[in-house]
């Protein structure tokens, strides 16, 4: 299989695995978006990593399988590619992105439906289809403007430029960077905290998020009231106040 589900510790690895370069061919596409819904039903996975493996993250699309599709063959794909990617930002679970290497293209826009981007110090991230004559069809031209603001999105998308982690840092595109040999060890203990966390409170604000990003204020606090007002039903909700009264804050424990 070209993509995997591994669990542990709460933790579902969604794994990558065509070498050498992780290309996302059709078949990929597909896998993917099978197992980010069965991440999103699965109760043992309460958190999600999205991995590579040690070389390199996802360095973009199959580009000899795309060349030989012609108007009406991708007219018939697109909407199969958006989905795949979008099954990953609709896990309701807090979802990790571990890169290495180059995430570029179709790589880059699988790491943006992350919640959280840790990168190895030797990572190279970028939209390059503009130099192949194309945009972004996964989600780029949408999802990176939301995450690092419409200017430094068009600067990306319009050049095709690649930009190293440093960079990718400083202007939000990912969220820490560390040595390349601790990528995935980090990005598995900030997925393993969260797992030990309250599961429905954990969705609720990551749709109230999610939704307030896509709407206006109004229709955001909507959500953001109706949850909050729904958590005061849940289990967690009474074990985490009365943890708070008894042992004071930071301690309850919700699995």
């Amino acid at each position: 299989m070209t993509v995997n589900l591994e669990v542990a510790e709460g933790v579902g690895t969604i794994r990558l695995d065509r070498p050498p370069m992780n290309a996302l061919d059709v078949a990929t596409q597909d896998r993917l978006k099978v197992l980010a819904e069965e991440a999103t039903r699965r109760e043992d996975v309460r958190a999600v990593v999205i991995y590579g493996g040690e070389r390199v993250f996802a360095a973009g699309a199959d580009i000899k399988e795309m060349q030989a599709m012609d108007h009406t063959a991708m007219v018939l794909r697109a909407r199969a590619l958006q989905d795949s990617f979008t099954a990953v930002a609709r896990i309701p679970k807090p979802v990790v992105a571990a890169i290495t290497g180059y995430a570029l293209g179709g790589g880059c826009e699988l790491a943006l439906c992350a919640d959280f981007r840790i990168a190895a110090e030797n990572a190279k991230l970028g939209q390059p289809e503009i130099l192949l004559g194309l945009i972004p069809g996964a989600g780029g031209t949408q999802r990176l403007p939301r995450l690092v603001g419409p200017s430094k999105a068009k600067d990306l998308i319009f050049t095709g430029r690649q930009v190293k982690a440093d960079e990718a840092l400083a202007i939000g595109l990912v969220d820490r960077v560390v040595p390349a040999a601790e990528v995935y060890e980090q990005a598995h203990a900030w997925a393993a905290r969260l797992a030990q966390g309250p599961a429905i409170a954990l969705r609720a604000a990551k749709e109230a998020v999610d939704t307030g990003l896509e709407t206006d204020i109004d229709t955001g606090l909507a959500v953001e009231r109706n949850w909050f007002a729904g958590l005061f039903a849940t289990e967690d909700r009474e074990r985490g106040m009365r943890s708070f009264v008894e042992e004071g804050p930071g301690k309850a424990k919700f699995l």
